[in-house]
């Protein structure tokens, strides 16, 4: 199955995602169970470039809406909210580490941020909206914060 690229205003939606479309985060689920987070295109163009963030460790149990991560650019410092309620597996610090701006270039790949062990996911699933579906609402939220979405170079 082909999976087509959603774009509006330069902001990419992918469509095999599921997102909590409000708090601006994308989730992906694994094959071992697992939930992968991460900030939106346009959390990242909002946010603009990163200049640090302060994960959560692994082993943290979290509930939906704590800050899996502080997140700190040049305008703005704020929480990294989860839409699930779990455990943290897994952070992406060393890729930060690496590069700082990798969510801001590859917010849907590289850029993720954590990886959860969900343990209300019967319960909050419903809360997330597959990709094809999110994209309308986002459209909405794009045109009403005039929104246009744009990837750091450097």
């Amino acid at each position: 199955m082909e999976v087509f690229e959603q774009v509006y205003q330069g902001c990419s939606v992918p469509p095999d995602l599921v997102y909590a479309v409000e708090r601006d985060v994308w989730a992906r689920f694994e094959e071992d169970g697992t939930v992968t987070l991460g900030m939106t295109d346009i959390a990242q163009t909002r946010t603009g470039k990163l200049v640090s963030i302060l994960f959560k460790a692994p082993g943290k149990v979290l509930r939906a809406g704590q800050s899996a991560a502080t997140i700190e650019s040049a305008k703005w410092v704020g929480p990294f909210p989860t839409p699930l309620t779990g455990e943290i597996v897994a952070n992406n610090q060393d890729g930060f580490e690496r590069d700082i701006l990798v969510a801001n270039r590859d917010p849907y790949g590289m850029g993720w941020l954590v990886r959860l062990k969900p343990s209300a996911l019967e319960q909050e699933r419903g809360e997330l909206v597959p990709g094809r579906q999110a994209f309308a609402a986002i459209r909405e939220r794009i045109d009403r914060d005039q929104i246009r979405c744009f990837r750091c170079a450097d």
